[in-house]
């Protein structure tokens, strides 16, 4: 089995509760589509748990665009000034074991190929018309994924699970390639008005998937903003916005 989670932002009870939730199932690997730091208040906590403290091994730790705005001290892709303020003020937070986990542990081109179990897989941040900025929503998947049987991605906040069917030559589909879609939503800052922690679960046997979510102690997470960012930060993790 599995597991795949993204958008932690910095949020450690979110991810300790869902590791807790992951010691249920029979995970093999983990899967990380990026952005584990800036919003909240643990980014150098979160990166210090990944190293040490997950339950299965980590096959594809993807940089989100939180780690390449961050990392390369470039603000100019956030649409707000609040959320450029945020990142400036993780940026200058990070110590030097969270840094350097970072740089190089983490592929930074926001993507990675892999295949199991015969299924070809692209995990990526956003999507591959911007693999960094942009992400995979149902009614527009910012690029052409035809080459894949299976698509991970994050960004949105999100979590969805569909399939798309392309035009093929193959007849004994009926012409016809099919791709499945998976955004596991967001660990530490959903938008989808649920505002526990969310992640997926995949049985790479039968390809089975579970949109995991997990009830975490969301005021103790609030109870960390005393002013260091926009308070919207803060408030928008109480209802899941």
């Amino acid at each position: 089995m599995l597991a795949i989670l993204s958008d932690i932002h910095g949020n450690l009870f979110a991810l300790e509760s869902v590791v807790n939730d992951l010691s249920n199932y029979p995970v093999e690997n983990i899967i990380l589509l990026g952005d584990l730091i800036d919003y909240g208040q643990q980014s150098n906590e979160v990166a210090n748990f990944i190293k040490n403290e997950l339950p299965a091994p980590v096959i594809v730790n993807l940089w989100g665009n939180h780690e390449q705005a961050i990392i390369q001290k470039n603000y100019t892709g956030f649409s707000s000034e609040r959320g450029k303020e945020s990142a400036r003020y993780t940026a200058s937070i990070l110590n030097s074991e969270t840094v350097e986990y970072l740089e190089n542990s983490c592929a930074k081109n926001c993507k990675a190929e892999f295949v199991i179990n015969g299924k070809k897989i692209l995990a990526i941040h956003g999507s591959l018309e911007n693999p960094a900025w942009l992400g995979i929503t149902p009614e527009n998947l910012h690029g052409d994924y035809q080459n894949y049987d299976i698509v991970f991605s994050g960004h949105t906040h999100y979590s969805h699970c569909f399939t798309k069917f392309y035009n093929s030559d193959a007849a004994e589909f009926r012409y016809k390639k099919s791709v499945l879609f998976i955004n596991p939503g967001s660990v530490g800052q959903p938008r989808n008005h649920n505002p526990n922690a969310q992640y997926a679960l995949i049985d790479t046997k039968n390809w089975s998937v579970y949109l995991r979510s997990v009830e975490y102690d969301i005021n103790k997470a609030m109870s960390l903003f005393v002013g260091q960012v926009d308070s919207f930060y803060c408030e928008r993790l109480r209802n899941g916005v």
